[in-house]
């Protein structure tokens, strides 16, 4: 049994990095790495039980990587651990505050012991993590991380700014349920439906449109789809979460059979 997955930032490979990998499985983790960068990070960070950051002269130069890091392990409540020398635990302080910081280790390290500390992080992180999957896919920013801010204490949810970046995600993971803007650019939530319908692995999943349209016409369009509910983003927290929970509730001999 796995004991939680691993991200690891770190620019290169090699014998400090190679010990920690090795360590770290043993201990039960999957692990996977990911350069220090933006892009890196985004496509390699889902799904992740805890950030490790084994820092070297890069961080120096990582500002953006940082920030990013930063807001995700916040937005996403993922313990965030480091490996460093004194100076490179400074420059990254000047980025991620230190009550963000779970764990810090410092060079030289024993590997072994990293395994056993984050042995005990994931124990603690699982105490918090919640058996049901949430994708939120919506365009506004702020309305996003209000919407985590609501559900993250029921539910294991991930967020994303686009459609595609949906269809991504779902390409990989088969979350429990979606919540759907319908009015994107580029790609809109009716047509995001469209294309997760279409394919076979993830036709099943349920679909519930969160949207500020409330016009007649774009109800009975997206109701053709047959999603499994059609929310608007002017109710109240308490309605938003009483209908997601009562979805869950209702459907709830779906899952153990």
């Amino acid at each position: 049994m796995t004991t939680g997955k691993i991200l690891i930032i770190s620019s290169g490979s090699g014998f400090t990095a190679d010990a920690l990998d090795s360590n770290l499985k043993k201990a039960g983790f999957t692990t996977v790495f990911s350069e220090p960068v933006v892009k890196s990070i985004e496509v390699n960070r889902i799904d992740c039980d805890i950030v490790l950051m084994l820092a070297g002269d890069y961080v120096y130069d990582s500002a953006e990587a940082l920030v990013y890091i930063k807001d995700i392990t916040s937005d996403d409540d993922i313990p965030f651990c480091v490996i460093g020398y004194e100076q490179e635990l400074a420059q990254i302080a000047k980025y991620i505050p230190e009550e963000r910081i779970r764990k810090v280790f410092k060079r030289p390290f024993d590997a072994k012991y990293i395994a056993e500390e984050l042995t005990a992080v994931a124990e603690v992180a699982s105490e918090h993590r919640l058996e049901k999957r949430i994708l939120l896919v919506d365009d506004d920013p702020t309305f996003l991380k209000m919407l985590q801010g609501w559900l993250s204490d029921r539910y294991r949810i991930t967020a994303v700014k686009s459609g595609m970046q949906a269809i991504t995600y779902i390409a990989h993971h088969t979350p429990d349920l979606i919540l759907l803007d319908y009015d994107m650019p580029i790609t809109p939530g009716p047509q995001v439906m469209e294309m997760i319908r279409s394919e076979i692995s993830a036709s099943e999943i349920p679909i519930i449109f969160l949207t500020g349209k409330s016009d007649r016409e774009s109800i009975m369009s997206v109701m053709r789809l047959k999603p499994q509910g059609y929310l608007l983003k002017t109710m109240s927290k308490e309605a938003i979460v009483e209908a997601v929970d009562n979805y869950f509730i209702a459907h709830r001999w779906d899952y153990l059979n």
